[in-house]
């Protein structure tokens, strides 16, 4: 049966900010999500049993412990909830998953906080803005984060999530960035970070490892990036729509 197992009975957590961290675009969501848990040195707190992950056994460096592919990790200090994610999530099963995830979301008084990279059309300063569900907008307004300037779309299993929220009325917010296309984009993740998910989270987020480490950030999930590259179906990714499409 689809649940969510709470390993962590002692972390108390009143209505926490969940930060989604699905691969997609340029992995800048799953990016900014590990980069969350190992800045805040998070504990693992829960698993996710959803249909649509695949049942496989992840295991870190130096930790014979195996544990599922999709996780939460907890920070009681600053009421946040970080999702990590290992592997895709199946698309014929992104509904399945979204009313999972989204169903626990509700029953925890959870505010998430969705992620999704837009591929980049020119260099600069990685621009991020922002959609709502439920009364996601004054939260927008409130940490600065503009709205899109074009109608657009976006897809995958954080698309999933986002539409589930709609749905039921659950409160929160959809980031965007601009991200490369074909590799993983940290500068995107702390573009992330940095303007809007401290400001939505009400914590300063120190980004300098994140730049640092850029390259051997790459290196480590370029083969992630290149699995998503051959799956699009598996990726969430955020588009502009034309108007006769």
């Amino acid at each position: 049966m689809a649940h969510v197992q709470i390993h962590r009975d002692d972390i108390s957590l009143e209505s926490p900010t969940l930060v989604e961290g699905l691969p997609g675009v340029g992995l800048v969501g799953k990016i900014a999500a590990d980069h969350l848990i190992d800045a805040y040195d998070m504990e693992y707190y829960a698993s996710a049993h959803c249909e649509g992950l695949p049942e496989i056994a992840v295991y870190g460096a130096d930790d014979p412990e195996v544990r599922p592919p999709v996780r939460f990790y907890a920070d009681a200090e600053r009421d946040l909830l970080v999702l990590q994610s290992d592997a895709p999530v199946s698309p014929s099963a992104a509904k399945e998953f979204a009313g999972c995830m989204v169903g626990w979301f509700r029953d925890h008084d959870v505010t998430p906080v969705f992620l999704s990279g837009r591929p980049a059309e020119k260099e600069g300063v990685p621009a991020v803005y922002g959609v709502s569900t439920g009364d996601g907008a004054s939260m927008l307004e409130e940490a600065d984060i503009d709205p899109p300037s074009e109608m657009g779309a976006i897809t995958g299993p954080t698309g999933a999530l986002i539409h589930e929220s709609q749905r039921v009325g659950l409160t929160g917010v959809g980031l965007v960035v601009e991200a490369d296309r074909q590799f993983p984009d940290p500068e995107a993740a702390r573009a992330l970070l940095q303007t809007a998910i401290g400001p939505l989270a009400d914590f300063e987020v120190d980004t300098e490892a994140l730049v640092e480490q850029a390259e051997e950030i790459g290196k480590a999930k370029e083969r992630l990036a290149q699995q998503l590259q051959e799956d699009q179906d598996d990726s969430t990714s955020a588009r502009p729509l034309g108007m006769y499409q």
